[in-house]
């Protein structure tokens, strides 16, 4: 019998999100029937606290090609980043061309002086072998200026690489997408919920990057996602994920650097982290490291689903309760891996819910985390994401 022709790469169905965008969203697709011209052109708006992150992004579908612009400002770091983005869907292949500047003021906790300006082009290609799999390629070249005098090997240089993977599943799902794409554009989210997971309810995203020296960097960067939906009942159900990151090379250029970061032909951006809203939710993001591995995992229950509840001049539809649990690690040698004693266990409580305004849909997500090893502190986080 012959094989199945691939799947057509398309424009993203309403409510959907598509394989090749960090965070694709409804407003890609046509615009809803009745839906006026001013209507079609307002932005998604993605707010994440504590770190006071705003994200706006504008897109516009002109028959298969996609034009966006994106624009994040971190409102507690200061930083800010802008992207333009060209997208073709075609029959077998959808093409991506995206141009970026982003300014970051200190990724570490001793660094927060420190900025960096990156100003990059991408071109992003994917591949679909069937609704389940597809594989994806980036070619990259990044400009990096700083004005961290200590640090000569970034003062100004560029970073070119390119990155090959895979994804099994998930193509709803913009935190695996990526792990394959460009990494800055995604924009981060607390829970795991997604839609679509793929066959048997499990889903699996790898990428290996390599930056070579056509730049001024020289590494080879390895990163891998599992994720694994359980349901207990028609509407109760555990998400769980493993995460994994190693840079299987990477020249050592100036060991005798005082901070561990800087010893590495890698450019900073490029670390791996631990903490964050989508790793684990009560730590900050200051670990880093070229070695890491954890875990997440999320029970949902639900509070009310398929209601509308007005409060606050809002549509009230869902309400989940969500209790969360992770442990990881992190560190600059594979020795982080066995070395029990280096595991950070997580622990939280926290709710998802669905809100209708208008035509816009929010997701809100809050959480209330904290490390079981370390220290006290109570990490709380909200989020707040709008689909048309």
């Amino acid at each position: 019998m012959p094989s199945a022709p691939p799947a057509q790469v398309g424009p993203p169905e309403p409510g959907a999100q598509s394989a090749t965008s960090r965070e694709g969203a409804s407003d890609e697709a046509a615009g809803a029937p009745g839906e006026t011209p001013i209507q079609r052109f307002l932005p998604n708006v993605d707010l994440l606290f504590p770190e006071g992150v705003l994200d706006l992004k504008i897109s516009r579908l002109v028959n298969k090609v996609l034009f966006e612009g994106q624009v994040r400002y971190a409102f507690v770091s200061g930083d800010i980043t802008a992207f333009l983005r060209y997208r073709y869907y075609g029959y077998d292949r959808t093409t991506q061309i995206e141009v970026f500047d982003d300014i970051s003021f200190g990724r570490l906790q001793s660094l927060s002086n420190r900025f960096d300006r990156t100003r990059g082009a991408n071109l992003f290609l994917e591949w679909p072998h069937s609704y389940g799999f597809r594989t994806f390629a980036l070619g990259e070249v990044d400009r990096i200026s700083s004005n961290q005098q200590e640090a000569p090997a970034t003062i100004d240089s560029t970073d070119t690489f390119v990155r090959v993977g895979a994804q099994l599943g998930t193509p709803g799902d913009s935190r695996t997408q990526s792990i394959v794409g460009d990494t800055r554009a995604y924009f981060p989210s607390i829970f795991t919920a997604v839609r679509e997971i793929g066959p048997g309810q499990f889903g699996f995203t790898s990428a290996l990057t390599y930056g070579f020296h056509l730049g001024n960097y020289d590494y080879v960067r390895l990163e891998a996602q599992a994720l694994e939906r359980f349901d207990f009942t028609a509407r109760t159900f555990l998400v769980g994920t493993v995460h994994v990151g190693s840079f299987l090379y990477s020249q050592l250029t100036n060991p005798g650097a005082s901070d561990a970061p800087f010893r590495y032909s890698i450019p900073l951006a490029d670390f791996f982290i631990i903490g964050g809203a989508d790793n684990l939710k009560g730590l900050s993001n200051r670990l880093i490291g070229t070695q890491e591995l954890h875990t997440t995992w999320e029970l949902f229950t639900p509070w009310f689903i398929g209601q509308h509840y007005n409060f606050l001049h809002l549509d009230w539809q869902s309400w989940y309760w969500i209790l969360y649990a992770g442990a990881g690690t992190i560190g600059f040698t594979s020795k982080v891996y066995s070395d029990l004693s280096a595991y950070i266990p997580d622990a939280g409580f926290g709710f998802e819910s669905s809100v209708r305004l208008w035509r816009y849909r929010f997701f809100l997500s809050g959480i209330l985390a904290r490390p079981l090893k370390g220290t006290n502190h109570v990490e709380a986080r909200l989020s707040v994401r709008t689909y048309r």
